[in-house]
């Protein structure tokens, strides 16, 4: 048994030194030191020896194989390393090679234009806030003074998940839910994603806007506008125009259009703007008093104004983009030009 133990040892130490690869390595390891390995089956097999030679042919046995697992290890981290040196020359970088230029990613158009205008508001103190995508029919509709009738309310043209629940159609569910979280005065402004069944060039299921309310003591129409002057240079410089159109919104009475300078054309007039050399920006107007009163703030004190500009719009004029789905198709080829 003495001699056999020291043959294995023989026989293992060349086939080790002789081991050109981890593969091989580990055939040998499997070979002695396996489940059914030669030096394993002597060790299981200790039962049978005399029992005045089993101690000595333990001790030995045990010896052989720290002295098998050892010539392994040391086998194994002198391949390794050998393999990493081989790696690293063959992935050598020559440093004063010329830079092959990294490709830089950049924002989406609509997150730049997005982070611009929060950057805005909270500079001129409005609170940012987020309110759900998914809206009851109340708050998106009655509590903002839309009638049962009002077209806006129709099946086909808003997207209902039940008779009372649906996507939420603007994001002036903001004032609503604004009005109950915060007491007066105060100012709030909501981006986020809305929804309608709407599909064309310039219009998608899907877009983005912001939801802005102020409410406070003596707020008129003046201080509406001055502050949107304000915002619009922020945006686009001290150059830009405004221009008021009157319209018409259910939540907003007197309601207002504004339009500012063309940001193609710079003025002179365009297909975008369809030569008036201005392009719509957004609608709001001062807070309808039955709002108010619905929300339980008292009309004859407090007053406010209230305005919702279209991002994706804004992203198309600025960035002369033909077809508003650009913004949504994550296409690379497009997004490479937003740079």
């Amino acid at each position: 048994m003495k001699q056999k133990l020291a043959q294995i040892l023989e026989n293992s130490t060349k086939e080790i030194e002789l081991a050109q690869d981890l593969k091989i390595l580990d055939e040998i390891r499997i070979k002695y030191c396996g489940k059914s390995g030669e030096l394993t089956q002597i060790l299981r097999g200790m039962k049978d020896i005399p029992a005045e030679e089993r101690k000595e042919i333990g001790s030995i046995a045990n010896s052989v194989r720290e002295k098998i697992e050892k010539s392994l290890e040391d086998k194994l981290n002198a391949l390794e390393t050998a393999k990493l040196n081989a790696d690293m020359e063959k992935e050598k970088i020559d440093i004063t090679e010329p830079a092959i230029g990294v490709k830089r990613g950049t924002l989406h158009p609509l997150t730049r234009f997005n982070n611009k205008f929060i950057e805005i508001c909270v500079e001129m103190g409005f609170t940012v806030i987020q309110t759900p995508e998914i809206e009851t029919d109340y708050n998106n509709f009655e509590a903002l003074n839309v009638p049962k009738n009002h077209p806006a309310r129709d099946m086909q043209d808003s997207l209902y998940i039940t008779d009372s629940i649906l996507m939420r159609t603007h994001t002036s569910t903001a004032q609503v839910r604004a009005m109950k979280m915060f007491k007066p005065p105060f100012k709030i402004v909501c981006p986020g994603r809305v929804y309608r069944n709407d599909d064309d060039s310039s219009h998608s299921p899907i877009f983005n806007q912001f939801e802005a309310l102020v409410i406070d003591e003596n707020v008129s129409l003046k201080d509406f506008m001055a502050m949107i002057k304000q915002m619009l240079i922020k945006l686009y410089g001290e150059n830009v125009k405004m221009r008021v159109r009157p319209a018409y919104f259910p939540f907003t009475e007197p309601s207002i259009e504004i339009d500012a300078t063309c940001q193609i054309c710079q003025g002179k007039g365009c297909s975008l703007c369809k030569g008036t050399g201005f392009s719509e920006f957004f609608g709001g107007g001062i807070v309808n008093p039955k709002i108010l009163e619905m929300a339980g703030i008292d009309s004859k004190k407090y007053s406010g104004f209230a305005f919702g500009p279209g991002i994706d719009r804004s992203v198309m004029v600025t960035n002369k983009i033909p077809n508003i789905k650009y913004l949504f198709r994550n296409d690379l080829r497009f997004l490479k030009q937003m740079r």
